[in-house]
């Protein structure tokens, strides 16, 4: 979360005072996912309680289940996972490269006839290079879920991530550069995937509150209860507004404290530079020794990402370990369709994923520094960088 004020107390006093705090109500989730509509680029949204609920209301509503994979990269919130195996159908883990995001090479050479779907993630906001990506999966018949929980706004050549492929989810959680405390959205192009996971994530209820289904062709199923409310609407239409000044500045600071770091250092490759969002740079080491000496050289500060605990897939111990269930007669590990396809998870089954994260640091850049803050930042920076 970075900027956050009196137009937020402003909207939720307004959205009290109005007393239409429930969805079918008011207009404000219309007014909201209208506005997810328009500063996305999307046809259809829904706006929900979490980034993961919208994955998996994504991953529901595409028709993935029992007997299907979906691929995942090594490298991402163990959300992402776990979202596949609430729809019922298998994680396949699969390598990242040198940009952080999901290899496109690896993930084609991961399709199997039982692959269903694919999850590029755009971590830190990094854009995955959804172009390949996409073609790959067209080729394939594979359904694009773009996680792009931590990409709010980012783009990719122009257009912005969630967008390139049949849906794609966000988070304005707390820990987002927009926030609405908790909270998260689906968008998509596609009529079918809207009608079900509009369905799915409401617990069926649009079927009984109001005219929600309305020239619906699905029809009413049982889904989870994932509706979000007008306080969080409310706060996420102010938000919205800041979205582009925020990302404007974050690009300015970032942009600037690259230049005064490049001299010494080789950063991480991009996808698409412009397009990053901004939040992180990323300098890449020739060993995890040279990473770690920077990362903790006196004022610097800063973490690699193979130590960011569950967004390495390593520390995914509910998924490497095969517990998709309190329940095992619910567990998607132990399902009859799903016995040929279940994977060895190993710890090392990603070595070049690890590999990569070792020899990374991350360094977080801040669209409220003044010209002298980041300057001060940059020379203890530079410092490490010289160490």
């Amino acid at each position: 979360m970075f900027r956050i004020g009196q137009e937020e107390i402003n909207a939720v006093a307004n959205a009290i005072n109005e007393r239409v705090l429930f969805k079918t109500n008011g207009d404000i989730y219309k007014r909201t996912e209208d506005k997810m509509n328009e500063v996305f680029g999307s046809q259809y949204s829904i706006v929900m309680t979490s980034g993961h609920a919208a994955l998996e209301a994504a991953l529901v509503a595409a028709g993935v289940g029992p007997g299907d994979e979906v691929i995942v990269p090594a490298y991402t919130y163990i959300a992402t996972a776990m979202a596949v195996i609430c729809a019922g159908a298998i994680p396949v883990i699969c390598d990242i490269n040198e940009t952080l995001t999901l290899d496109p090479a690896a993930f084609e050479a991961k399709i199997t006839k039982h692959t269903k779907a694919v999850m590029p993630v755009h971590i830190q906001g990094f854009p995955c290079k959804m172009d390949e990506i996409c073609e790959i999966a067209k080729k394939h018949n594979i359904v694009v879920i773009e996680d792009a929980c931590q990409a709010d706004g980012a783009k990719f050549k122009g257009k912005r991530l969630g967008t390139w492929g049949d849906a794609g989810a966000y988070s304005f959680n707390f820990f987002k550069i927009i926030t609405a405390g908790e909270g998260g959205g689906l968008v998509t192009d596609n009529r079918m995937i809207f009608e079900n996971a509009n369905i799915y994530h409401d617990a069926s209820a649009i079927a009984y509150f109001g005219n929600q289904m309305d020239n619906y062709t699905a029809t009413s199923f049982c889904g989870k209860e994932y509706r979000t409310n007008a306080i969080s609407c409310a706060i996420l239409l102010e938000q919205f507004n800041k979205l582009d000044s925020i990302i404007a500045d974050l690009k300015k600071n970032q942009m600037a404290m690259r230049e005064k770091l490049a001299p010494y250092c080789t950063f991480a490759p991009s996808n698409d530079l412009e397009g990053d969002l901004g939040t992180t740079i990323a300098i890449a080491f020739e060993t995890e020794e040279a990473a770690r000496k920077f990362a903790k050289y006196e004022g610097v500060n800063c973490g690699l990402p193979i130590d960011t605990g569950k967004h390495v897939y390593t520390n995914w111990s509910c998924i490497m370990e095969k517990k998709g269930a309190l329940n095992p007669l619910m567990d998607p590990f132990k399902f009859e369709a799903n016995k040929d396809i279940v994977p060895n998870y190993t710890k090392d089954m990603c070595q070049k994923s690890l590999d990569i994260l070792a020899k990374n640091v991350y360094v977080s850049v801040n669209p409220d520094w003044t010209e002298e803050e980041l300057n001060a930042r940059a020379e203890i920076l530079i410092a490490g960088l010289k160490a």
